[in-house]
């Protein structure tokens, strides 16, 4: 079963008061390229963990991970100093007195002051709390993103399947014609020179005109071209129903590439307008294989 490089899956898990969420997104690239971002609020080092898993479930592709931890605070996590907040509502009180105005009724800017509100939650119990929560996540959105991937991977599968099976259809047909083009060819210089000669047409030798002929069968020769392409396909499909290893997608490329190479090369020796029809429709389904694969894991 081929993977798309093509996807996304997304996770949300809160626990004891903090929410986290991951989004993965995947995009075609001839290597492997993991970029995570995050607000800053994961634990040191579980960057690491994250793209240990990312490397273990993905082979080729641009890959965006977002981790996204959310705490909500609670009454235990903070401590208000009260001497301190004392020590600084008597200062201002003290000083407004000294120059005549009102002393400050309400606490709340001295809430703001420095030392006034001590953080009392401790970084590493919160992050022993925080990293199952973030992993379980990660493999959610992981498996939320495979099965993008594989579903858009079957879709591609059939597709190319088609494709190659019509081009192995062409095939077949310019096998059939190919033999007839130069039978063709030597009926048409036969007559040409009955054309131009006329009369004397007659002292032509049958051996000068098949000589002729096979030369022009020397240089318009497919046969291999064609050999070539049918076993090219034929391994591309074998591809597709066994896969490949570990990244079915460069060798589909490769393939193509030689299916380029074979099908342009009929091209160019092509003699005959019902030939040169089919390398056209070989041409455009080759071209459509080369897209859909450059989006194969």
């Amino acid at each position: 079963m081929l993977l798309s490089m093509t996807g996304f899956g997304e996770a949300r898990r809160e626990h004891e008061g903090f929410s986290v969420r991951v989004e993965i997104r995947t995009v075609n690239a001839r290597y492997l390229k993991i970029s995570i971002r995050s607000n800053n609020a994961i634990p040191g080092g579980l960057e690491n963990e994250v793209e240990a898993l990312i490397r273990r479930a993905i082979r080729r592709g641009t890959v965006n991970v977002g981790v996204f931890v959310d705490h909500e605070p609670q009454a235990g996590d903070y401590r208000i100093n009260g001497q301190v907040l004392l020590g600084y509502l008597k200062q201002v009180s003290n000083l407004a007195v000294d120059h005549g105005l009102v002393p400050p009724t309400t606490l709340d800017s001295f809430l703001l002051l420095p030392g006034v509100v001590s953080d009392l939650s401790d970084p590493a119990a919160q992050s022993e709390r925080i990293r199952p929560v973030v992993i379980a996540a990660v493999e959610e959105a992981l498996d939320r993103l495979q099965a993008m991937r594989r579903a858009e991977g079957h879709a591609m599968t059939e597709d190319l399947r088609a494709n190659c099976q019509r081009i192995l259809e062409l095939v077949e047909r310019v096998e059939a014609r190919a033999p007839q083009v130069v039978e063709d060819y030597r009926q048409r210089l036969q007559e040409r020179m009955n054309q131009l000669l006329g009369p004397a047409a007659a002292s032509l030798r049958p051996e000068d005109i098949l000589k002729e002929a096979s030369f022009f069968a020397e240089r318009s020769d497919i046969s291999e071209e064609l050999v070539r392409l049918r076993s090219h396909v034929q391994q591309f499909q074998e591809i597709l129903t066994k896969g490949g290893g570990e990244a079915p997608g460069r060798r589909l490329e490769f393939l193509t590439q030689e299916m380029v190479r074979e099908v342009n090369t009929m091209g160019a020796k092509a003699n005959d307008v019902e030939i040169s029809h089919h390398v056209v429709e070989m041409k455009t389904l080759v071209e459509r294989i080369r897209e859909m694969v450059q989006n194969v894991e």
